[in-house]
């Protein structure tokens, strides 16, 4: 492998020859950016190969997610591997230009916010603590969408990520597992034991697609992502159905199944795309615990009764809650184990992270419909229930709310977050007011049966890769000051405290603040052709457009100051960008409108000539992970303002404030500890509490006179 500059052009020239057979001169920047990548992947092979011993040995960690933002991974790879500035070079000697190659990259819209980046964040530190943990997913062949906005309004358009190909990715055909759905259940009395067989089913081809993740400076670890994508097991083409001229008929069923790893969150306003969108839970979830399992028995372990001390199946949200009820089938139906041995090995093997305390937000499915698509998983559930209901009588024998607020099966549905609560051995909130608010409003009664299972895991995110590699100049200017071991420690930034009246290094961390305000205008300039002034205060909010994110009370504070500015020019004493940046769900039509709304706006002040030279506001359009690595380090301010109570965490938050911006906000989510971390004198914070806010939910009115406002 190359170790030095002279090394790494040699090799990287053959790579150009060998994998696409042309020289540097013919190259396209794709071509040069592809050859990149499989060189830091075969640098990655290399490492698993030599540690390959040290692996495989402790327990494994499988982390199931409908979504994973991993953004774009080649330069953080080149930071985590330390060869940035080596490649670097060695390509400026070539004629290359990094930057140039990195802009070739896709972003893969595999998610929808924190949810999706949280995920990806996980898998790095897992890596990065020495923890094989892996995530289990799906290939969406087509990311959430591209966002272009149109007249000011959200126009959505297929994101085709795949159109040049993936190079990080590695098919896996030979581990390609079958997925049942619909169809019938027989059952038989073997030896005293009732077995079912499931028969007449539809069958999907899972592929999985595995892509390297790589963390900062610890080689000995590099895990997986396993992405699955649905295939059919028939081959591409019914020939008889073409051949007697139905040729619709004769692709129908392959487009069907195609049809499952398509798009992420397809509409699901009608009963097809109800369906849809649980088939492809149920998808991932049999994929990767038929692989896990099919790994398990591979490695030679004389029984599954050893497998939840082996293994951890983790489910981000409720979305992989099948988890639950179909490793009960692998171990009941596959492996002949009884329901009692089989219960405690999921129970102790299944852990749960509930993202939301609104209801409408929590899964449920129409038993109908999810009876004719699953039926054996059905069954299984039905049972779950059963016991659950009969556990309970004996416990609360005069408690007929607890016993109903509890049941899986209940009006109809399945209720996922009920069977994701009863069935994990443990089950989390996302911040610490989050987790108090489950546990005494949303889950009270869930409480008073498994207090124990209840935890607070605040999230977190990756400082490697939203400050070191997002923000290299802060990055070099804190690593001057303090040391490098913060790259490997984030407590280590506590140390900046001692710099808080130092002149000169608050000058410096002033011109690095501008240099990525102009960073950032650089590239909206070249994307949109929009001019921002730097020297303007950035006030940002980005994020998933939503109600209780509250970009409309932003948009009204700038009305405000636009009202303001129209009577008395002076009132605006520095010039103001503010910045917004999201996607709003394709059929949440109040989410489009306050998009369309900021737009209007932003087009009604630029051709005021009384105000535009110091208020400006600005929609980028398309926000994404690699987006957000240019706004994080140029923000001034960061809008973080909640209706308390509803944000359950927030990732953004951190991201910005650990880049130098300034938090305007709510007592919401995570913004509550980070206010306990810096201090109210460097956050600046405002409206209702949580409590009063629930106040007054539950009792209408302004809360009562003794709450009292921040």
């Amino acid at each position: 492998m190359f170790t030095d500059k002279e090394s790494f052009k040699q090799a990287y020239l053959m790579k150009l020859i060998e994998g696409e057979g042309i020289n540097l001169n013919d190259a396209t920047h794709w071509d040069q950016f592809v050859a990149l990548v499989i060189l830091v992947k075969e640098k990655m092979s290399y490492y698993r190969a030599i540690n390959q011993n040290s692996m495989s040995q402790g327990k494994q960690v499988y982390y199931f997610s409908m979504e994973f933002l991993i953004g774009r991974l080649l330069l953080n790879y080149l930071v985590n591997f330390k060869i940035e500035d080596l490649v670097r070079e060695g390509l400026a000697e070539l004629n290359i230009n990094l930057d140039d190659l990195l802009e070739q990259e896709a972003d893969p819209g595999l998610g929808n916010g924190g949810l999706g980046r949280l995920a990806a964040c996980f898998l790095d530190s897992m890596a990065f603590l020495g923890i094989e943990g892996h995530g289990n997913g799906i290939r969406y062949k087509y990311g959430l969408f591209e966002q272009k906005i149109v007249a000011g309004n959200q126009v959505e358009v297929a994101d085709n990520w795949l159109k040049n190909g993936y190079p990080w990715e590695i098919r896996k055909q030979n581990r390609a597992v079958v997925v049942k759905f619909k169809g019938n259940i027989r059952t038989e009395q073997n030896e005293g034991r009732l077995t079912f067989y499931h028969e007449n089913y539809e069958q999907v081809l899972a592929v999985p697609y595995d892509v390297p993740i790589l963390s900062y400076e610890n080689c000995s670890y590099i895990n997986n992502l396993r992405l699955w994508s649905a295939e059919t097991t028939c081959g591409e083409l019914d020939l008889v159905c073409f051949n007697r001229g139905e040729f619709n008929q004769a692709t129908s069923f392959k487009s069907e199944v195609e049809a499952i790893s398509y798009i992420l969150y397809p509409d699901d306003s009608s009963r097809a795309g109800r369906e849809l969108r649980l088939k492809q839970e149920y998808f991932f979830v049999a994929a990767g615990l038929g692989s896990i399992v099919r790994s398990y028995k591979k490695k030679g372990i004389n029984s599954l009764q050893e497998f939840s001390r082996r293994v951890a199946v983790h489910i981000n949200d409720t979305h992989p809650v099948l988890c639950i009820p179909e490793l009960m089938r692998i171990l009941m139906d596959e492996e002949g184990m009884g329901w009692d041995e089989s219960w405690n090995i999921t129970v102790n093997t299944m852990s749960f992270t509930n993202h939301t305390i609104m209801p409408e937000a929590m899964e449920k499915w129409p038993i109908d419909l999810f009876k004719g698509l699953l039926p054996r998983i059905y069954l299984i559930i039905e049972e779950i229930d059963r016991r659950f209901k009969e556990s309970l009588v004996r416990k609360f024998l005069d408690n007929e709310e607890v016993v109903r607020n509890t049941q899986i099966l209940k009006d109809g549905y399945v209720w996922m977050v009920n069977l994701a609560i009863i069935g994990s051995s443990s089950v989390n909130g996302v911040a610490k007011l989050h987790t108090e608010i489950l546990k005494e409003e949303v889950f009270k009664e869930y409480n008073r049966i498994f207090g124990y299972k209840f935890n607070n895991k605040t999230n977190g995110v990756n400082h490697r890769r939203f400050l070191l590699t997002a923000n290299p100049k802060l990055s070099r200017l804190i690593t001057d000051a303090i040391g490098p071991s913060w790259k490997e420690e984030a407590g280590e930034l506590q140390k900046l405290h001692g710099l808080k009246n130092d002149r000169s290094f608050l000058e410096q961390l002033a011109k690095v603040k501008y240099e990525n305000k102009c960073r950032l205008a650089e590239r909206v300039k070249t994307k949109q052709g929009i001019d921002l002034d730097p020297l303007s205060i950035f006030d940002v909010q980005v994020k998933r457009i939503h109600a209780y994110k509250r970009q409309l009370l932003n948009v009204l504070k700038i009305m405000h100051l636009y009202n303001k500015a129209i009577n008395d020019p002076e009132s605006l004493t520095t010039s103001h960008t503010f910045i917004f940046g999201g996607k709003a769900a394709p059929g949440y039509h109040y989410a489009k409108t306050v998009i369309k709304l900021i737009n209007a706006l932003s087009q009604k002040i630029e051709h005021d000539p009384k105000v535009n030279q110091k208020l400006k506001v600005v929609f980028l359009e398309n926000f994404n992970v690699t987006q957000g690595e240019f706004i994080y380090p140029a923000a001034d301010i960061s809008e973080q303002i909640s209706t308390a109570s509803k944000e359950a965490s927030g990732t953004g938050n951190m991201k910005f404030m650990m880049n130098g911006a300034l938090t305007l906000g709510t007592l919401d989510g995570a913004n509550v500890e980070i206010n306990e971390a810096v201090g109210k004198d460097n956050i600046f914070i405002f409206g209702l509490t949580a409590e009063q806010v629930l106040h007054y939910t539950r009792y209408g009115g302004m809360p009562t006179p003794t709450l009292e406002r921040v």
